[in-house]
């Protein structure tokens, strides 16, 4: 199923390194920078910046994928909508009902103001998102890591345990060998 897949990206993201501040910044830029209209440089983007900021670059990475083939659709439609708003265009761009070279031509020549109102579009949507992100990238990061220091303190302890347990055992049948 669906779920499956997800959950096992979860656990991915939870597994990686870094504090979860780095983690939760670099979740967070992906997010914003894979709102933009830059496809096929998203992940080029935020590893750079996530790299020059010192926040955690595979974080990043995961973020940007956001946008993917199964999303960009939704995302680029969104987007858009929310720069059309913004940009005062004189006349929203709509699909036409075939794929003619008429269209081609169009969105070639609109595709500054294409450019612009994704952009815009981009960053009103991506902020807001990359925000949400960071909050709960955080939550899940800092409960994973104490989840995990729990364990290992735990395990030290069944550890100590065990050794001095050994240690017991050992002098135990010391003892018995020199009473015989």
């Amino acid at each position: 199923m669906i779920v499956d897949p997800i959950k096992k990206a979860y656990e991915r993201f939870l597994k990686i390194r870094g504090t979860p501040e780095e983690i939760a910044r670099g979740m967070a830029l992906g997010v914003f920078v894979g709102m933009s209209p830059y496809i096929g440089f998203h992940t080029v983007i935020a590893v750079f910046f996530a790299a020059v900021l010192k926040w955690n670059k595979f974080s990043a990475a995961v973020g940007v994928q956001i946008t993917n083939v199964f999303t960009a659709a939704f995302v680029y439609r969104y987007t858009y909508m929310v720069g059309a708003f913004f940009w005062e265009t004189k006349r929203p761009f709509k699909p036409p009902e075939e794929f003619t070279l008429a269209f081609v031509l169009e969105v070639i020549k609109k595709a500054p103001e294409f450019f612009w109102i994704l952009t815009i579009g981009g960053l009103v949507t991506g902020i807001p998102l990359a925000l949400l992100t960071y909050y709960f990238s955080f939550i899940a990061a800092k409960k994973y890591q104490e989840d995990i220091k729990e364990k290992l303190i735990e395990k030290k302890e069944k550890l100590k345990e065990g050794r001095k347990q050994r240690k017991s055992n050992k002098m135990k049948k010391k003892g018995k060998k020199k009473n015989r």
